[in-house]
């Protein structure tokens, strides 16, 4: 066991003794939620909820690759969504001309998305900011077009599928939670990627060109290789969540490339939070919740879901993830200073400092904790209160410089202040 043990290279063994980093336990607890949809769906006595837990996972695999962009490349792409119809598409076709077995549908998915990516992508990452938006949105219109002109696949009207796509000459995926948990396990599987290609060399490269592009050309780094190569990955995952979906519906449209499809995705994004891998899969389940619920208030459901995004935009900028940083922070500075009012308090126990009768009080660190809340709510109130009474005490002072020569002089002073 000893010698089993020894051959294992150390590098392994110090990534199991390290402990999880935040991103990771809330990735883990998006999959169990996730994983239990199908055990409760039959207790809850709806079937649709399963629907909406596979919408939701393909969804965050396209969300995924549009993050590596946004997050890792700073490339806001607006004609994301060409990639989860062009995979859609290519798997569709091979499986209208009988084609629709997993090991040629998926790898004809895969290629198409990888080859689009390139052949687009060659000319879009050379440019920056609005002019890169406005180009994958010139391409992806294009794809768009391209698909209504298919009359031989559909045309405008779409495509359907004869069947889901084959296993081994078998229809496993016609069973809802074999496909559920397909889709989960490729979700995983391109969690656990896009986090070893970010902590990668490659991934670090990546971030430096987002914050300072000069720098990096200073130090030997072309962006242009490392942008491209991004692109083509962020595209062909995204072409694996549009095989996914096609599957699910057993049908395709060109609605899956329209630009509406793409403000979605990059919504999905911003929602959880962009420069984590976890944000964007909340941010798509989050979406698609909101979808399912405003949908069913009123037919014109954007119409409240548009000030519930500008909201957000305006006092949760960080989307989720970034909700979620300023609770633990917080959180880690009431932690802080409940541990130091608990030492404190033993403290002046041992050493005699306090009677009795307040002993008795600080001898149950736990009244102390209960207390702290309530005591920094009220340092807070004051020094706000303090806060207003100098502002006061300047007023009267001003007071009498209310003439008209001083008047101007007297609110420069105060906006310096």
């Amino acid at each position: 066991m000893r010698r089993a043990i020894r051959l294992i290279p150390d590098r392994v063994r110090d990534a199991a003794r390290r402990p999880l980093s935040f991103d990771a336990r809330m990735a883990l607890a998006y999959f169990a939620l996730i994983a239990l949809l199908p055990l409760l769906a039959p207790s809850l006595g709806s079937g649709y909820l399963i629907v909406i837990g596979e919408r939701a996972v393909i969804f965050a695999i396209a969300a995924l690759s549009l993050e590596l962009l946004i997050g890792a490349g700073g490339l806001v792409s607006f004609g994301h969504a060409a990639f989860l119809g062009v995979g859609a598409y290519a798997a569709g076709i091979a499986a209208s001309h009988g084609l629709g077995t997993l090991s040629v549908a998926l790898p004809a998915a895969l290629a198409a998305s990888a080859a689009f990516a390139l052949a687009t992508g060659a000319i879009a990452v050379r440019t920056h900011g609005v002019y890169f938006i406005m180009i994958t949105l010139a391409f992806a219109q294009m794809a768009f077009f391209i698909a209504t002109s298919l009359a031989p696949y559909g045309g405008d009207d779409g495509l359907s599928w004869p069947t889901r796509t084959t296993l081994f000459g078998r229809h496993v995926l016609k069973n809802e939670t074999i496909f559920y948990y397909v889709s989960l396990a490729l979700l995983i599987a391109a969690y656990v990627c896009l986090g070893r290609l970010m902590a990668s060399r490659f991934g670090r490269v990546l971030r430096g060109l987002k914050d300072n592009e000069t720098r990096m050309q200073a130090l030997g780094f072309t962006p242009y290789p490392y942008r491209l190569s991004a692109y083509v990955i962020a595209g062909t995952l995204c072409g694996a969540a549009g095989f996914l979906l096609g599957n699910q519906a057993e049908f395709v449209s060109p609605a899956y490339m329209h630009w509406q499809r793409s403000g979605e995705l990059i919504i999905m994004v911003l929602l959880g939070g962009t420069g984590t891998l976890y944000g964007p899969m909340f941010g798509a389940l989050t979406f698609l919740l909101l979808e399912e619920v405003l949908s069913r208030l009123t037919e014109h459901w954007k119409v409240l879901l548009g000030p519930a995004l500008v909201l957000l935009a305006l006092f949760a900028s960080g989307g989720i993830a970034g909700a979620v940083a300023a609770w633990r922070h917080e959180q880690g500075g009431l932690a802080r200073m409940l541990r130091a009012r608990s030492r404190f308090a033993r403290r002046r126990l041992a050493t005699g400092m306090v009677g009795p009768a307040r002993g008795r009080w600080l001898g149950y660190p736990w009244l102390a904790h209960a207390a702290m809340p309530l005591r920094w709510v009220v340092g807070r109130a004051r020094s706000r209160g303090q806060a207003a009474k100098g502002t006061l005490a300047r007023l009267r002072r001003d007071l009498p410089a209310l003439r008209q020569p001083e008047l101007r002089n007297m609110l420069a002073r105060w906006w310096r202040q």
